[in-house]
């Protein structure tokens, strides 16, 4: 029998709460790689998700996440 992993589904506000985390570690001096490991993902996930979600600014945020929803259900 083959065994697949199964994959997490996050919502873009775990997303983002995830990223704030990032954002915190590194700037007390942690390497991306503790972060993602402290965080439980893998690093390529980590990279993925602030390439695609950018800037963790309150404002800048919102759009951000209301638009990537929007295209992934409407796709």
């Amino acid at each position: 029998m083959k065994r697949t992993m199964t994959r997490k589904l996050h919502r873009p506000e775990e997303i983002l709460a995830k990223l704030r985390e990032t954002d915190e570690a590194l700037s007390k001096g942690k390497t991306l790689e503790d972060v993602a490991k402290s965080l439980g993902m893998s690093l390529m996930t980590l990279h993925r998700w602030r390439t695609e979600y950018g800037s963790t600014d309150r404002d800048v945020v919102g759009d951000t996440c209301k638009t990537c929803w929007v295209v992934k259900v409407g796709t």
